[in-house]
């Protein structure tokens, strides 16, 4: 599944510069589209979160028969694949469009952020979860913020490694 149709990449992207405009002197248009396509994806991500953890969880363990998953983590992990995907294709078509990178290695690069993203949202939901007993969706917006500030530098520098980043004037 790939956003290869010119029309919805190019409907998108002319939605991101039609409101980017307030924000160009201030904000680099990379930056920009970063943090709205990162955002789409990370409310996507929350509101999957919620609808597993409450509805297909039943706020009840996940019992894999070799081990039992808390709800919390079974959300988390139901959840990723479909905001992995969508996040790479949004980075990779949307947001990070000047990489000179090969898609494949783009790709590489993007699991190996994800890595960490993954080792980061397990450690703080269940340090927010249990050692704060903080309740899991307020515990996995406060993991949210963290994991972002990290992927977007680890992705920017990294996995979608561009040239300089130039404001338009």
């Amino acid at each position: 599944m790939e956003l290869k149709s010119k029309g919805i990449r190019a409907s998108l992207r002319n939605i991101i510069a039609w409101s980017y405009k307030p924000f160009r002197r201030y904000i680099p248009p990379e930056t920009y589209r970063y943090g709205i396509t990162g955002g789409l994806n990370t409310l996507f991500d929350i509101l999957l979160y919620y609808y597993f953890y409450h509805f297909v969880l039943s706020e009840k363990d996940f019992d894999l028969g070799f081990v039992v998953l808390s709800p919390y983590i079974a959300a988390f992990l139901l959840v990723f694949p479909i905001t992995f995907t969508s996040g790479f294709l949004l980075a990779r078509y949307i947001t990070f469009t000047s990489s000179e990178l090969k898609g494949r290695i783009q790709l590489f690069r993007y699991w190996l952020s994800v890595l960490g993203a993954i080792f980061l949202n397990y450690l703080l939901l269940r340090i927010f979860v249990e050692l704060f007993h903080i309740w899991p969706t307020p515990s996995k917006i406060l993991t949210t913020v963290i994991v972002v500030a990290y992927s977007y530098i680890f992705q920017r520098y990294f996995t979608f490694k561009t040239g300089n980043i130039k404001r338009k004037g």
